[in-house]
C-alpha cells in the first residue's frame, strides 16, 4: 500500500453519543420490522467502484442514484442503515438548511448563487415526494405545508415577514393567524402569539422513510454491510482502501456521508470543520379527543417556533404529541435525565392542559453544522474521487437525500439539478479547532437569554 493512510475515529462528543443509549426510548423504533433488516459485515477483501461510507438519507440517496445509473455500489455502515440521524428526526420536510437567513446569503453569496440555493432548497422537498412516489413507500405523510410561530408578542412582525419573504422567493401564498384566530386553527396555546401558514413541505414518519429507500437501493443491487466501521483510509495506486475491523474494500470512487457521526479523521479534510450538535425529541401516550379538544391543539400541521434554540412539533398521525427541542451540549446519563426534565416542563407550558399526559418516549440524535452556516455537496479537497455532503443544520430529512443524489451525479459527471456554488466550497475550520464543542455552553446560553427577552 502507498500513500498516506487516515485512521479513525476522532469524534468531539461522548462515547455514550455514539452507542445505543441515545436511542434506547425512541418512538421510531416501534416501526422497524422483527426482525430488522439485517446485513453482512465485510468480511476479508472486496472490491467495488463505487463506495459509500454511512447509511444514512445521503449516502442511501448517493448509493440509489449511483446504482440506477449501473454502478456498482457498496456500501458501508458502522452500525445499520438509518440508525444515526436518520432514524432519529422529528419528521420534518420542509426548506432551511442553511443556518444563514436568506437576507444573508443574497449579501455574502450574490442574488445568482442565493436564488440557486433556493431552487435547490424547493427541489430537494420535491426530491423526497419523488422518492415516496416512486418506491410506493407508505410514511404516513401528513401537514399541508408547515407552519411558522411567534413565542413572544414582539416576534409577530418577524414571522409575518418571514412569511413575505417566502411568497417572494417561492411564488407561494402564506397565510397569517394572528392570536386571536389560533384557536380556530387548532392551534390553541398561552406561549404562541401569531402564526403563517406557508404551503411548501409535509411531514412523514422518518424510519419508514430511511426503511424505504433502503429497500430501494437494495433492490437497485447496491451491497450493504453493516456493523462495518471503517477506521483507516489508505490508496493503493487507483484505488482507494477503506480498512474495517473485520476487512478491506478497495474503491476506486469514494462518498462520504456521515453528517453528524462523522470523524475528524475520515477524512482528514473534514478536521474541525463540522459541528454536531444534539438534538432531542419527546413523545407522549396518545391523546383522546377529549383531550385535544380541552387543550384546543387538534392542528395536524408540522410546527416550529421563533426561538433560536427553536422548539418543533405536530400531533402524530396516531394522535401523540411530538416535541422537539435543542440545547444539551452533552451526553451522559446526568444530561440526559437533565434534557428530558426540561422538554417535559416546556411541553407543559406549552400545553397547560396536558400535563397530567404522560411522556413514554424520549431520545437525542446529532444534527451537524458548518463554519460556512450553509450545506456542503461536493469533492472532498485533497482526495481524488472522492465527495461528500453534510451540514443540514437539522433540515436533513430534506437536503440529505438532495444533497446525496448530488454529490452522486458529479462523481457521474452529470449535472442535472441546481448545485449552488456556494454548496461546493471548502468547509472552513471552527476557531477553537478540536475544542469546538466548548463554544456550545457559551452560544447556547446567549440564545436561550435572546430567545427568553
Amino acid at each position: 500500500m502507498t500513500g498516506k493512510g487516515q485512521t479513525g475515529m476522532k469524534r468531539i462528543y461522548e462515547p455514550l453519543a455514539y452507542s445505543d443509549r441515545p436511542i434506547r426510548d425512541r418512538y421510531w423504533s416501534r416501526f422497524l420490522p422483527v426482525p430488522a433488516p439485517a446485513y453482512p459485515v465485510l468480511q476479508g477483501e472486496a472490491e467495488t467502484e463505487f463506495a459509500v461510507v454511512g447509511g444514512g438519507y445521503t449516502g442511501l440517496s448517493a448509493a440509489l442514484t449511483l446504482a440506477e445509473a449501473g454502478a456498482e455500489v457498496t456500501l458501508l455502515d458502522a452500525a445499520t442503515p438509518g440508525w444515526g440521524a436518520s432514524g432519529r428526526n422529528g419528521g420534518l420536510v420542509s426548506v432551511g438548511s442553511a443556518k444563514l437567513a436568506d437576507g444573508q446569503i443574497v449579501r455574502k453569496f450574490g442574488r445568482e448563487d442565493a436564488q440557486c440555493f433556493f431552487d435547490a432548497e424547493r427541489a430537494a422537498v420535491d426530491l423526497v415526494e419523488t422518492y415516496l412516489e416512486v418506491h410506493g413507500i407508505e410514511a404516513d405523510r401528513h401537514s399541508k405545508g408547515y407552519t411558522y410561530v411567534a413565542h413572544r408578542p414582539d416576534r409577530v412582525a418577524e414571522i409575518r415577514a418571514y412569511g413575505e419573504s417566502y411568497q417572494h422567493r417561492y411564488g407561494l401564498d402564506y397565510e397569517f393567524v394572528p392570536k386571536e384566530e389560533m384557536a380556530a386553527h387548532g392551534l390553541n396555546s398561552p406561549d404562541y402569539h401569531g402564526a403563517v401558514h406557508l404551503p411548501l413541505g409535509f411531514a412523514l414518519n422518518p424510519m419508514k422513510f430511511v426503511l424505504g429507500l433502503t429497500a430501494a437501493a437494495d433492490k437497485a443491487g447496491v451491497t450493504f454491510h453493516s456493523q462495518t466501521p471503517v477506521v483507516r483510509i489508505t490508496h493503493d495506486g487507483a484505488q482507494h482502501v477503506l480498512e474495517t475491523p473485520n476487512g478491506r474494500l478497495r474503491a476506486r470512487n469514494l462518498i462520504f456521508a456521515t453528517n453528524g457521526y462523522s470523524s475528524d479523521d475520515l477524512p482528514g479534510a473534514f478536521a474541525q470543520r463540522y459541528l454536531p450538535v444534539q438534538s432531542n425529541i419527546l413523545v407522549t401516550r396518545p391523546l383522546s379527543e377529549e383531550e385535544i379538544q380541552d387543550q384546543g391543539w387538534w392542528s395536524e400541521q408540522m410546527v416550529c417556533d421563533s426561538r433560536t434554540l427553536l422548539h418543533y412539533f405536530r400531533l402524530l398521525p396516531d394522535r401523540r404529541l411530538m416535541l422537539g427541542l435543542r440545547g444539551s451540549v452533552k451526553v451522559s446519563e446526568h444530561d440526559i435525565a437533565a434534557t428530558r426534565r426540561k422538554a417535559r416542563a416546556d411541553f407543559d407550558r406549552m400545553f397547560p392542559k396536558w400535563r397530567h399526559v404522560e411522556t413514554e418516549y424520549f431520545w437525542s440524535g446529532l444534527i451537524c453544522m458548518t463554519r460556512n452556516l450553509v450545506p456542503f455537496a461536493g469533492a472532498v479537497p485533497g482526495m481524488e474521487r472522492t465527495w461528500a455532503a453534510l451540514g443540514y443544520h437539522g433540515s436533513g430529512v430534506t437536503m440529505a437525500p438532495y444533497a446525496g443524489k448530488l454529490i452522486a451525479e458529479q462523481a457521474l459527471g452529470r449535472k442535472r439539478r441546481y448545485h449552488p456554488a456556494f454548496m461546493q466550497r471548502p468547509l472552513r475550520p471552527f476557531e477553537l479547532g478540536p475544542l469546538r464543542r466548548l463554544s456550545l455552553p457559551l452560544a447556547f446560553a446567549w440564545y436561550n437569554m435572546k430567545d427568553r427577552f
